[in-house]
C-alpha cells in the first residue's frame, strides 16, 4: 500500500504540530488538497530556513496535492514579529517586487509551477486594497486581544515594546488564509513552528467566516543538536542564491555538520529513502564522513543543480582527500608580484580577512595554513617554493580554503 504523505512527513521528522492529525491524514489520503506556505520577501534570496518549507511542499506536491507559494507583497510591508526581538526594516515596493521575482526563480527548482500544478500568488494583490474600516468591522470582532497577547510570536517583543503595526501581522496573515480559501478552495496552511499562533488565527477566522473545516500544520524548525538554529554561518545566513553563498561554501556547510545532526538532516533535507538515511546515520567515527559527503552532495544538487554539486564535491575532495581538483575553490588572483609579497597583505586585499588585525590574530592562534603547513609568522613573505604549478592553497580556520594563483 502506498505510503500516506502525512506518514512520510512524520517519519522524516518534519511535522511539529497539527490542528487535527487524524483528520489531516485522512484528508491527504482521500482528496487533492490545496495548501499554502507564505514567504515574506525580506531579502533578495531564500535561505536554509525556507528550504525546509520547500521540501515539505515538494513532498506534498509529489503526492498529488496542490501547493500555493504565497509571497508577502502585502505582509512584507509590515514585517513579522515572530521569533524576533527587534522590528524589521521597512521595504520599498520596488524591493518587494524584486525580491518576490528572485524567490520564484529559486522555488522553481522544488515546486512545479506548470499549468494546474503549483501556484504563486502575492498577498499584496488583496491586502493593499483593503479598506481599513471595512476590515475592522469584518475581521476585528473575530480576534481576542487577550488571546493575541499570549501568542508566542508577541511575547519576545512585549519586553522591548510591540508596535501596533506588528500587532496587525497576525490579522493580515489570517486574512490571507480566508482569501485563499475563497479564491482557490484552500484547505490547509503550513509554516515553521514559530508560525503556529498566526496559522491558528487563519484556521479559526476561516471557520468562523465560512463555516468550512480547514487545517493548520507546522514543520519542525531546523536546529542543531545544541538547540541553535541551523543555517547560520559566521558570514550570516546560508543563502540559496549562488551569488550570496557560493555552491562550494554551501556544500562545505553540510559537509561539516556535527555528527549528531547528520541523520536528521538527511531525513529532512533530502529525498533519500529512509532505509538509506538510517544506514548512513548509523555510521560511526571516520565512516560518518561518507554520510556527510552524501548529505552535502544531495542538498547542493537540489539547490544548485548537479553540475555545481559535482564541482563542489571535487573541490572539497581536493582539499580533504588530496584527490580531485582544486579549481572549484574560491580563487584569489595574486598576480606575478605575489612572490615577495606578504601573504597577509594579499588575504586582506581579497577580503579573506576584514582587517590586518583580524588576520594577525588568527595566524598567531595557528588558525591559518599555507599548503597544509601552519603559518606562525604574520609577516610571512611568499616565495617561489610556495607555488606548485602556479598555485598555493591557503586554509583559514578549519573549513575555509582558498586557491592563490600567481
Amino acid at each position: 500500500m502506498a505510503h500516506n504523505v502525512y506518514d512520510t512527513l512524520v517519519e522524516r521528522g518534519l511535522i511539529a504540530q497539527c490542528t487535527n492529525a487524524e483528520e489531516v491524514r485522512k484528508l491527504l489520503e482521500e482528496e487533492q488538497v490545496t495548501f499554502y506556505v507564505g514567504f515574506d520577501p525580506t531579502a533578495d534570496s531564500l535561505h536554509v530556513g525556507h528550504f525546509l518549507g520547500l521540501m515539505v511542499m515538494s513532498h506534498l506536491q509529489k503526492a498529488g496535492h496542490r501547493p500555493i507559494c504565497l509571497v508577502g507583497g502585502g505582509t512584507g510591508t509590515v514585517g513579522d514579529p515572530s521569533g524576533r526581538t527587534d522590528m524589521r526594516k521597512m521595504l520599498t515596493d520596488e524591493d518587494i517586487e524584486y525580491n518576490c521575482n528572485q524567490f520564484k526563480k529559486q522555488m522553481a527548482r522544488f515546486i512545479d509551477f506548470s499549468e494546474g500544478k503549483g501556484i504563486m500568488v502575492n498577498n499584496g494583490d488583496w491586502l493593499r486594497k483593503l479598506n481599513y474600516i471595512e476590515l475592522l468591522r469584518d475581521i476585528g470582532p473575530h480576534f481576542s486581544v487577550n488571546r493575541m497577547l499570549t501568542a508566542e510570536c508577541y511575547k519576545n517583543r512585549m519586553e522591548k515594546g510591540l508596535t501596533f503595526l506588528e500587532f496587525n501581522y497576525m490579522i493580515m496573515q489570517s486574512y490571507d488564509f480566508l482569501e485563499l480559501h475563497r479564491r482557490y478552495g484552500l484547505k490547509m496552511e503550513l509554516g515553521g513552528d514559530d508560525q503556529w499562533s498566526n496559522i491558528i488565527g487563519g484556521v479559526e477566522l476561516t471557520r468562523r467566516k465560512t463555516g468550512d473545516t480547514v487545517y493548520g500544520l507546522t514543520f519542525t524548525l531546523l536546529t542543531k543538536s545544541d538547540g541553535k538554529k541551523m543555517g547560520k554561518t559566521a558570514g550570516g545566513a546560508l543563502w540559496l542564491d549562488a551569488e550570496k553563498t557560493s555552491p562550494y561554501d554551501f556544500y562545505q556547510y553540510w559537509r561539516n555538520v556535527d555528527d549528531a545532526d547528520v541523520e536528521k538532516c538527511l531525513a529532512m533535507l533530502t529525498f533519500l529513502p529512509m532505509d538509506e538515511v538510517r544506514r548512513l546515520g548509523a555510521l560511526k567515527d571516520a565512516a560518518i564522513n561518507e554520510a556527510k559527503t552524501v548529505l552535502a552532495y544531495e542538498v547542493t544538487k537540489m539547490v544548485h543543480g548537479e553540475e555545481e554539486a559535482n564541482k563542489a564535491k571535487a573541490a572539497a575532495e581536493a582539499v580533504f582527500g588530496g584527490a580531485g581538483s582544486s579549481e572549484n575553490m574560491p580563487t584569489i588572483e595574486a598576480g606575478a608580484e605575489a612572490v615577495g609579497s606578504k601573504v597577509l597583505d594579499i588575504l586582506v586585499a581579497n577580503k579573506v580577512f576584514a582587517s590586518k588585525g583580524e588576520g594577525r590574530r588568527l595566524i598567531q592562534q595557528n588558525g591559518v595554513s599555507l599548503n597544509d603547513v601552519k603559518l606562525s609568522d604574520p609577516d610571512y613573505v611568499l616565495t617561489e617554493a610556495d607555488f606548485t604549478d602556479g598555485e598555493a592553497i591557503v586554509k583559514k580556520g578549519k573549513k575555509k580554503f582558498y586557491r592563490l594563483v600567481k
